[in-house]
């Protein structure tokens, strides 16, 4: 399963339930796209695929909250009817990778989620966003190398000769990112 038939699937249920919560159509796509970068980067530890609606909706639930909490707004828990999924999980890549996005500035952030996780072509992508390919594919690129540059600060990474990142993962109390 791709976080691209997960998005094509369920990407309009999603985007109305945070709207149902948020009631302010101007901050509904940022949520999703957090959401989805959540999914993105969380997709492969669903167990079940028949889970995966209700595992959306708790992925949306935890980032209003989050939302909510950065913008310091009071809000009943009852209101998101969260169910208890706590599991412990092993630190990952994906963790550094999930803080990454989210903290990479969003004239970045957008390109590189409509080309790497929604699966658009890069002309697709400066369609949508009213921008010329070359600046999309200069964002796309520059996304790239902040993503990796996170990886290199956060999780002690390095670059070798070819140009991949190489390195193991810190534990989570020295990721400078997740912790």
């Amino acid at each position: 399963m791709t976080t691209k038939y997960v998005w094509d699937t369920y990407a309009q249920d999603i985007k109305r339930f945070i709207l149902s919560k948020t009631k302010d159509e101007s901050i509904v796509d940022d949520i999703l796209q957090d959401t989805f970068i959540k999914v993105h980067t969380k997709l492969q530890t669903l167990k079940d695929d028949d889970k995966l609606k209700s595992w959306l909706f708790s992925v949306a639930r935890y980032t209003l909250m989050d939302y909510f909490k950065t913008k310091k707004i009071k809000v009943e828990l009852n209101d998101f009817e969260v169910a208890d999924t706590s599991e412990t999980h092993q630190h990952t890549e994906k963790d550094c990778l999930r803080g990454i996005l989210v903290n990479l500035p969003k004239k970045y952030r957008e390109p590189i989620f409509l080309s790497d996780i929604m699966g658009l072509k890069q002309k697709e992508v400066a369609e949508r966003l009213n921008l010329s390919l070359p600046t999309i594919k200069s964002q796309i690129q520059r996304g790239r190398k902040q993503i990796a540059q996170g990886f290199m600060d956060c999780c002690g990474y390095q670059m070798n000769d070819e140009g991949h990142l190489v390195g193991e993962i810190k534990d989570k109390e020295d990721c400078k990112v997740c912790n």
